[in-house]
């Protein structure tokens, strides 16, 4: 038989790529930055076993196309919706300040206008793949910080295709295929992707559901998955007829997906295939990197790494600390950003075609590029741990005015034995409506400006403050708290308030959730009173249900919830159930249960009597009340009959119970 073409290549990189990744993991080293170092290993700058390069990177777009359309099954139009003021506003400022600034430097030092304005949109670009990769690995995609981020990133994906656009102008010439005069054909290509965006909500309301629904009905796995993959590569094909990016309209798709019932299975029928390819674009972009370079133009190489990580990382901070986010927040966003876009290749790509730049011009760039890549995840997992870059904000950021808790000192008399609630979720506003239903006071602290306004419509007590600081906690009557609850979904920065409340308050309880129970621990001996794993608490409720469905009497079921609890939570959890009384402490038989049965409308028993129940049941069994019309009775006549409605309480043996629902049932 013979060889399929490339496959040996597959095979060799997939071989290369996995030893190379699993090594340096055992040394902490991130999935990502082991695949680019394999890339660079297999490439043609490297040890040259990888011939087939410009094949391997096609299937590598794919990669991009299904990473864009999974982060789009994740983000509907109504999530879209919440960080809209991130992609207008800090999208806006992050590309444009990284833009001016290094036109204009580079300008200073000699390069031509337009390599300076080439190498300006290079700059502003940050790694989708891989900033999204880190995010969603960290659990930190809803986080302050990883919102500003996301609507960046999005906004600088929409740049692209102006900027492409923009290229030929720089060489003098027009875009290709084009007969329009430059400027006009930008107008007319951002009028379509406005009509292309009109479209895609048009689409999820109207012809998605009802497609979806129409290929779920073939009860097929396969035929599922090829409509969800045809409908991701459909929607990358259309937007490049309409001349923009691949991944635009992949992200296009999977939000409309994302507003059908569907959604959830599409996500997890694609991420298999999603990570496959993912990997493969990571190993193409290692392809492209010369470490020869680092030899021949050493200091070269550095000062771009160094613009890449330090200068643009401070410039996306500075426009993070624009928009009035704190510190910590700005901090994390620049090092997020401070990074190699992988749509920089692209604009590389067309300026050689056109003739700006030269390969040999633009190949310090990549080389600093990938290597600026290949730290980002390091950077990201060291970033919350580092707080020299957030002192050093504290300046500025009250410049900005960017805490909102300071008006509450300044308008309000001192709070005292108040609750601090930090997050304004869902869970945070249900905690705080009930404290204030409780006639308790409560202050809550919440980073997310939609939210604090949202808040405060409503009349709930919230402000915009970071609760990682300490004066934002001194503000907010700290040392006068009855007690603080953290629900935060950062857990660095839930780590971080805690050493803040035992430092300044050691005296004041903290309860807190946490995702897994793993994290239980640490945090319990850092400082918090009480914690609650989400993924204990959901077992519970499910168990809890599950034994109620089947008929176990609720007395067993909080026994066995209670050890369950018990075995999680040894010795920490405050009792938080029902109030127990003397029929808890009684001894409960497993055999003996009390049920509830509706006498339904036309049933058999309408008009009958007990003793009629008892004869097709047996004597096993006993009715020991019935409610009637919202009125319970407990002493029943011998010669009480049934109504249509009646909701009859029987007692007695399994057996028993399950004849008498058949009773019941039967009309």
């Amino acid at each position: 038989m013979a060889s399929i073409p490339l496959l040996d290549q597959l095979a060799l990189v997939a071989l290369v790529a996995v030893g190379v990744t699993a090594l340096l993991a055992r040394l902490r080293w991130p999935t990502t930055a082991g695949l680019l170092a394999a890339g660079a290993l297999v490439g043609p700058y490297g040890l040259g076993w990888a011939h087939s390069v410009e094949t391997i990177e096609v299937l590598a777009e794919m990669g991009v196309v299904l990473l864009l359309f999974s982060i789009g099954l994740e983000f509907s139009l109504a999530r879209l919706k919440d960080i809209l003021r991130q992609v207008a506003v800090g999208g806006l400022l992050q590309v444009a300040l990284t833009t001016g600034v290094t036109i204009a430097l580079a300008g200073s030092l000699g390069l031509a206008w337009s390599k300076a304005i080439l190498l300006g949109f290079v700059m502003a670009l940050s790694s989708t793949a891989i900033v999204l990769r880190a995010l969603s690995d960290r659990r930190e995609l809803d986080a302050p910080h990883g919102r500003f981020i996301v609507g960046t990133l999005l906004f600088q994906d929409l740049c692209v295709v102006p900027m492409v656009l923009v290229i030929p102008l720089l060489a003098g010439g027009t875009a290709q295929g084009s007969s329009l005069a430059p400027w006009t054909e930008l107008a007319w290509v951002l009028g379509r992707a406005a009509l292309l965006v009109t479209g895609t909500v048009v689409a999820s309301r109207l012809v998605i559901p009802r497609l979806l629904s129409f290929v779920d009905g073939s009860r097929s796995r396969e035929v599922f998955l090829l409509a969800i993959l045809g409908l991701c590569t459909g929607a990358a094909w259309l937007t490049a007829q309409f001349q923009l990016s691949l991944a635009l309209g992949a992200f296009l798709a999977g939000m409309m997906v994302a507003e059908t019932e569907h959604g959830h299975r599409a996500l997890g029928e694609i991420l298999p295939l999603r990570d496959a390819f993912v990997s493969l674009f990571f190993v193409s972009l290692g392809m492209l990197f010369e470490p020869a370079m680092l030899m021949r133009e050493p200091l070269l190489v550095g000062g771009l790494l160094l613009a890449f990580l330090m200068g643009k990382g401070i410039l996306a901070t500075l426009a993070a600390v624009v928009m009035r986010f704190p510190s910590r927040v700005a901090w994390l966003a620049g090092v997020g950003l401070a990074q190699f876009g992988e749509f920089g290749f692209v604009l590389i790509r067309v300026a050689q075609e056109e003739g700006v730049v030269t390969k040999a011009e633009t190949a310090p760039w990549l080389a600093a590029g990938i290597l600026s890549m290949v730290l980002t995840p390091l950077l990201a997992r060291l970033a919350p741990h580092i707080t020299a870059g957030e002192r050093l904000l504290s300046g500025l950021e009250r410049l900005m005015g960017a805490r909102g808790i300071d008006e509450m000192a300044e308008s309000q008399t001192p709070l005292a034995d108040h609750v601090i609630v930090v997050g304004m979720g869902l869970a945070g506003r249900l905690t705080t409506q009930a404290l204030q239903a409780s006639h308790i006071p409560v202050v809550v602290l919440e980073l997310n400006s939609d939210r604090v306004k949202a808040g405060r419509a409503t009349g709930l007590p919230v402000y915009y403050a970071d609760a990682t600081s300490p004066e934002a906690l001194d503000h907010a009557g700290l040392p006068r708290a009855r007690m603080v609850v953290l629900l935060m979904n950062d857990l660095q920065a839930a780590q971080r308030v805690i050493a803040s409340i035992r430092r300044f308050a050691p005296t004041v309880p903290i309860v807190m959730r946490t995702r897994f129970l793993l994290e239980r621990e640490p945090l319990l001996r850092l400082g918090a009173q009480d914690v609650v794993a989400e993924e204990v608490e959901g077992a519970v409720e499910v168990i809890a249900r599950v034994l109620r469905w089947v008929g176990v009497p609720r007395t067993l079921i909080g026994n066995r919830v209670q050890a369950i609890r018990t075995g999680a939570h040894p010795a920490r959890r405050l009792g938080t159930g029902p109030l127990k009384t003397d029929f808890d402490e009684a001894p409960t038989d497993e055999d003996l249960q009390l049920i509830p049965a509706r006498v339904e409308e036309g049933s058999r028993l309408v008009g009958k009597s007990v003793d009629h129940l008892l004869q097709r049941t047996g004597q096993n069994l006993r009715l020991v009340a019935c409610r009637r019309d919202g009125t319970l009775m407990l002493d029943l006549p011998e010669d009480h009959r049934f109504r249509a409605g009646d909701l009859a309480y029987l007692v007695g043996p399994r057996e028993a119970l399950a004849l008498g629902r058949q009773v019941f049932a039967g009309s």
